[in-house]
């Protein structure tokens, strides 16, 4: 066999590969209307829900979905989260296969397949690499992501809510262009995993606060108290009947750490603001003049 024969039997067997990939997602793909003009795409996610990018429903209402199989079925919806652009809906005897989620760690260079529902035409796709796996990322929302996966593939009109998958039709991450000024990310699946388990059990994501404005400071090596720590956030501001005020932080005080994580900058305190530590005493390490000091502070709740 020449080698161009090998080179087209391998490009064969690469597409064909990709084309099964779309057929094992299909299933779990489906058409979500939830705003007047383009519909969005949506996963199924579990038994009877659907997951899908919340910027893409404009009402909470009057939501259907259309099944791989032509079904159109009523949406409930269940709840949202801001910070990732993720929204839950629960779809009554929707009896379909949720998507898989990929087991291995995505990499720079991958190839995926961006994927996508249109009403007329059933799925789409669009190909491409890995381009980036970054965070944590300051979104249009006013939210740090934790994680994201950025692709070369296209994603056409209505692909927000699709699935990001690999060459074997597993899911990476869930696609949407609802964050950074219509930039398309993909939220990785571990992470639209656990957004959605909350969402489905109570409807909202818990975000704290200490109620603080802060900058970025560099920590002289006199300040650090034995630390290897370069930088922390000096305290500009605490707000009045605000977490940290309650607890004692004071303007001029160098927040370092938060529950015996070290704290370098604001973006990794607004990661730290999450989840259970929401409504939980936590003790918090501050550098007041040259002495390092632990304060009890209670995480408030966002609203």
């Amino acid at each position: 066999m020449t080698q161009t024969a090998d080179t087209t039997s391998l490009l064969r067997a690469l597409s064909n590969q990709m084309a099964d990939a779309v057929e094992h997602i299909k299933p779990a793909l489906v058409l979500v209307n939830g705003r007047q003009r383009q519909p969005a795409s949506g996963l199924v996610y579990g038994p009877d829900l659907v997951l899908t990018a919340d910027h893409t429903l404009e009402r909470e209402e009057d939501i259907t979905i259309q099944t791989y199989d032509k079904r159109t079925l009523p949406a409930q919806f269940v709840g949202r989260d801001l910070g990732t652009d993720l929204a839950l809906l629960r779809v009554a005897n929707l009896g379909l296969v949720s998507g898989t989620a990929a087991t291995e760690t995505v990499r720079v260079g991958q190839l995926v397949l961006a994927v996508g529902r249109t009403p007329e035409d059933g799925p789409m796709a669009s190909s491409g690499v890995v381009s980036t796996v970054g965070g944590p990322l300051r979104t249009g929302r006013g939210a740090i992501l934790e994680r994201y996966i950025r692709t070369d593939a296209t994603p056409y009109p209505g692909f927000s809510g699709g699935p990001l998958v690999d060459t074997q039709g597993n899911v990476v991450g869930i696609l949407t262009t609802g964050l950074v000024n219509g930039v398309a990310l993909a939220i990785p699946m571990d992470i639209a995993t656990s957004i959605a388990d909350t969402l489905a059990k109570q409807g909202y994501i818990k975000r704290g606060y200490l109620g603080i404005s802060s900058q970025f400071v560099e920590l002289p090596a006199s300040q650090r108290g034995g630390r290897d720590q370069e930088h922390g956030l000096l305290i500009v501001k605490v707000d009045d009947s605000s977490p940290a005020q309650q607890g004692g932080v004071l303007v001029g005080d160098i927040l370092v750490a938060l529950d015996s994580h070290q704290i370098n900058d604001a973006e990794e305190l607004q990661l730290l603001l999450v989840g259970d530590r929401v409504g939980k005493e936590i003790p918090i390490e501050v550098i007041r003049g040259n002495a390092l000091q632990t304060l009890q502070v209670t995480i408030g709740q966002r609203k």
